[in-house]
């Protein structure tokens, strides 16, 4: 099981100019140095093998890794499927993998700060960065906003991961992770002062002994100084070191960085990272006791499947087809329930006379049939034609890669948001497929119901399909029923394209693709009026598009769709089809394979690394690909193409390998025209020891170039009414020239920006959006703002999406306390004959409240109860019971803003019972009381820390002799 993750790189030169980074740990590999995506995606696997284990444990599952192996998605995905006894997804956690590590890339890009990079011993502003990251996180995914999550969790990591590259934690000889980065209750103590030095000259290119003994001895905390301009630092610090640090030629000369292996400390680079790996660890195991395990998978991409959308024209003159259009989702919707091919969430938009909405967005498929079941034609009205802004609103709140269904007979008469339902789509790589009713009888009550498309309005729809890589389909009332078997077909977990062509005049044309042995349920599927088709197999048997059932696939007619099913036995080799039209027309080869890829636009850093790019590349400047290979058996790319979306132009790649999995593939020019882009290659199987066989995937979703481009440096947070101002550029490849400007976002927030830059005589222009949710938005709410600039001569436009999320300032950094109250067991050598029982209290202080309490280890049962002490502070009780087989317990306790209290007990022997009020005993046949006045946490793993009313720490040999003195003085 493989998938691919293409990652397309744009070198951008001449006009623009991006500032080098402060350097990091590397984004992309370019040597041995692990970068941050491996130390991302290390951490990810690390930890879901880490979770898969405990879930297996508490359900009695069993949980294997193949031994000796090294961990890949493909491997933790299926050991997480049988652990979890469910098909996990693999390309979905794939995807939430690159979405994370796009992130984590884009702070390299957009800040510049030293608290993002921990430099010039920044240390208390990069904690902050790091806490307020954190709890945007934590807010987003319980909002059920995950791309949001994934978004500000990315750019914590890079912050924290940046810690143990540029601090000297490593070089102070620590084993374990800075934990009180992502503990704000904790002090950050033993900083270097501002005026306390820290380093001496390197000896020459030596830096291996350039920070002071008494730095080391003392354990004090420092970082390095960084500035691309200025070469001044505080006397005596250390540098960061590297090209572009201007301040490591100032003495002490040199520098500490970590971030490869050619840096000045680069002999340690490998325990820096990972150190960071192990941070990260850290940080992803706080969220997920914040969240539970449910919702931290689904973060993870592995429970998340497809998506079902459907934006629902309910105006009176589709009064006849909205009936049998419920059928048919009611239909889908109870046929995927309960399977692994259930989607993740549904969404849906309707929209009409009065107006649009609400949208409808759960993952509960019997409270979605719900809506569906409730909707009803209404009178028609003006409103409904402004179907553009509705698409444009449901491309910003689905998750990318999602399928959307369209059902109407409206003309749009918003078409303005043409180029930017182009850029949504673009951006989210969504997949839009219309069902048009353009052909209606005037109604027999009231002709004046009637509606008809004109052939632009379909050319319209036509257009947006096909950018998506979607389907546009005529129905009528008795063939909208049929449209069940295409749209299952659209949510099919694993779905990739393997071809998507249209051509726009009347020819016939061959074409061929490559069916691989990965492949399976192969689907072809033809549009347009008065065509005719022949389908070739391998061996050069074929059939007509006119027989229904033949020797290679059963057809399904759909007004003007053809859908192909591929028999089993067509389904390897290299097919043919043949199309002769009188009209415009496309083709579309699906299918299910866990080879598939992924691309997104990035560009090049100066010093050679890249990041990525939230819009679209230069037009007629060169670029290169990061094709990056990930899974199971290996993958050999021979190919990478941009083919021409609407014609058969193609600009070929030439590939360059960066080890078993990544590789650089350089195109010399970004055509003038859309394209998509093409992978060929050859799939390797060692466990059949077979030949390799040829593969071929296509992006669905096209792209293109543009003359200028628009950059942004946003915050991944914004307050509620406080007035958030955002810079943006506007850079050219030409000199002057008006360009129109429009800002929006999907909550209708208010944005004021100008409506129109001039790039001057520098191709470049600086413009400002101010955005501001109102007071009362709730938080984690999450907004997408898209700010588009449009040549009006050329009609030629770029935009960039940027994703917010909404949080009102978090106070409470404390975490929920945990009171062990008593303890009774009386476990005797058969376990399974006894129990034994935890009472604890849990408080939150001054904080903002407990709001949840679960097991994180233990099978034993909980139950809860509120009760307020004589103070006034609400406490949970929670009482745990428990076999005495299962002799370990976590209580996890989380507050309203996500922060995390634990509680750990253990009853294995042997066992301890301190009762400060007077009562102890030792029972080493495992007899166990505790109860405590005090804050307790107790371990009976070897060793035992008390703490009543004060500060002890003791050792279990110490807790033994104390109880025996206690036993002495107690009953003489």
């Amino acid at each position: 099981m493989v998938s691919l993750v293409v990652v397309a790189v744009f070198l951008l030169q001449g006009t623009l100019f991006q500032l080098p980074q402060a350097e990091a740990f590397k984004i992309f590999p370019t040597d041995d140095s692990l970068t941050h995506q491996q130390i991302t995606e290390a951490a990810f696997l690390r930890k879901m093998v880490e979770v898969c284990r405990d879930v297996a444990t508490s359900q009695g599952n069993g949980f294997t890794l193949p031994i000796n192996s090294k961990l890949t998605a493909t491997i933790v995905q299926k050991a997480c499927s049988n652990a979890f006894s469910s098909l996990l997804k693999l390309s979905t956690f794939n995807l939430a993998i690159i979405q994370t590590s796009i992130s984590n890339a884009a702070v390299d890009r957009k800040q510049f700060s030293t608290a993002h990079h921990f430099d010039d011993e920044d240390f208390k502003n990069g904690r902050d960065l790091i806490t307020k990251g954190i709890a945007s996180v934590k807010v987003s995914i319980k909002k059920g906003n995950y791309l949001s999550a994934r978004s500000s969790l990315g750019a914590v990591c890079h912050t924290l991961q940046d810690f143990y590259s540029h601090s000297n934690w490593v070089e102070l000889g620590s084993t374990a992770p800075f934990s009180t980065l992502i503990k704000p209750e904790l002090p950050l103590s033993n900083i270097a002062g501002p005026n306390t030095k820290t380093c001496r000259n390197c000896v020459g290119e030596d830096c291996s002994d350039n920070i002071l003994p008494d730095v080391l001895q003392q354990k004090t905390l420092t970082s390095g100084y960084f500035s691309l301009i200025f070469s001044s630092k505080p006397a005596g610090k250390c540098s960061h070191g590297g090209f572009f640090d201007r301040t490591s030629s100032r003495e002490p000369t040199g520098g500490i960085n970590k971030d490869d292996i050619s840096s000045y400390h680069g002999f340690l680079h490998f325990r820096a990272a990972e150190m960071a790996i192990n941070a990260t660890m850290e940080l992803l195991e706080d969220i997920r006791l914040a969240t539970g395990d449910q919702a931290f998978l689904r973060l993870m991409g592995l429970t998340q499947s497809s998506v079902l959308a459907f934006v629902f024209d309910i105006t009176d003159s589709l009064s006849q087809y909205i009936e049998v259009f419920k059928k048919v989702c009611l239909s889908i919707i109870d046929s995927r329930k309960g399977t692994s091919e259930e989607p993740s969430e549904y969404v849906l938009v309707p929209f009409n006379g009065q107006g649009s909405g609400p949208l409808i967005r759960t993952a509960n498929a019997d409270t979605f049939k719900e809506y569906i079941n409730s909707l009803s034609a209404s009178v028609a009205g003006n409103f409904s034609d402004m179907f553009l802004s509705e698409l444009l609103l449901t491309l910003t709140r689905v998750p990318p890669s999602s399928d959307i269904f369209v059902l109407t007979d409206a003309s749009a008469k918003d078409t303005e948001l043409k180029s930017s339902v182009k850029a949504m789509i673009e951006s989210t790589k969504s997949t839009v497929n219309f069902l048009l009713t353009s052909s209606l009888l005037p109604s027999e009550e009231d002709a004046s119901l009637s509606r008809s498309l004109s052939l632009s309005d379909i050319q319209l729809y036509r257009d947006l399909a096909h950018v998506s890589g979607g389907q546009t389909i005529d129905v009528t009332n008795t063939t909208l029923s049929q449209a069940n078997a295409v749209i299952s077909d659209a949510i099919t977990a694993d779905l990739v394209t393997v071809l998507q062509v249209e051509r726009s005049s009347a020819k016939a044309e061959n074409f061929s693709f490559v069916l691989d042995p990965s492949l399976s349920n192969t689907t072809v599927y033809i549009t347009g009026d008065s065509l005719v088709f022949t389908l070739y197999s391998p061996t050069g048997e074929s059939q007509s598009g006119s027989v229904a059932d033949g020797p290679l696939g059963s057809i399904l007619t759909v007004g003007n769709l053809k859908r192909v099913k591929l028999n089993s036995t067509s389904q390897t080799g290299e097919l043919k089809i043949s199309i002769d039209s009188t009209s415009s027309y496309s083709l579309k080869v699906t299918g299910q394979s866990s080879v598939n890829f992924l691309f997104n636009f990035v560009e090049r850093l100066e010093g050679g690394d890249f990041t990525p790019k939230a819009n679209r590349p230069f037009t007629g400047r060169n670029a290169t690909l990061f094709v990056s290979v990930t899974g199971g058996d290996s993958v050999t790319v021979t190919d990478v193409l941009l083919v021409e979306a609407s014609g058969s132009n193609v600009v070929n790649g030439t590939i360059k390998a960066l080890g078993a999995t990544d590789f650089l593939v350089n195109i010399d020019r970004i055509p003038e025209w859309p394209f998509v882009v093409q992978l060929k290659g050859l799939l390797n199987d060692s466990t059949t020891r077979s030949l390799p066989s040829r593969f071929q995937r296509q992006s669905p979703t096209q792209q293109q170039g543009s003359r200028f481009t628009i950059t942004a440096q946003p915050n991944s947070t914004i307050e509620p009414g406080t007035p958030f101002v955002l810079n943006f550029t506007l850079v050219t490849n030409a000199t002057g020239g008006s360009y129109t400007i429009r800002a929006r976002t999907d909550r209708s927030f208010s944005v004021s920006f100008p409506s129109s830059l001039n790039a001057g005589t520098e191709g470049s222009a600086q413009g400002t959006v101010t955005l501001t949710a109102p007071s009362n938005t709730e938080s984690g709410t999450d907004v997408t703002l898209t700010i588009e600039a449009e040549d009006p001569e050329s009609s030629d436009s770029n935009y960039v999406a940027l994703r917010f999320t909404v949080m009102t300032t978090v106070t409470d950094f404390s975490s929920p306390v945990c009171q062990v109250v008593s303890i009774k067991a009386d476990c005797p050598v058969e376990c399974s004959r006894a129990s034994w029982e935890l009472s604890t209290n849990l408080t939150d202080g001054n904080g903002t409240g407990i709001v949840g309490v679960s097991l994180s280890r233990g099978n034993g049962s909980l139950s809860l109860s509120n009760v307020m002490s004589a103070d006034g502070t609400n406490v949970t009780v929670a009482f745990y019971n428990a076999s005495c087989c299962s002799q370990e317990v976590e209580l996890v306790a989380v507050d309203r803003v996500g922060n995390v209290g634990t509680c750990f007990t253990s009853i294995k022997s042997p066992s301890t019972t301190v009762s400060p009020s007077g009562s102890t005993t030792v029972s080493p046949s495992g007899s166990t009381t505790v109860s405590l006045n005090g804050t307790t946490t107790v371990s009976l793993k070897g060793s035992t820390t008390v703490s009543l009313n004060g500060s002890y720490s003791v050792s279990f040999s110490m807790c033994v002799a104390l109880v025996g003195l206690l036993l002495s003085f107690l009953y003489g």
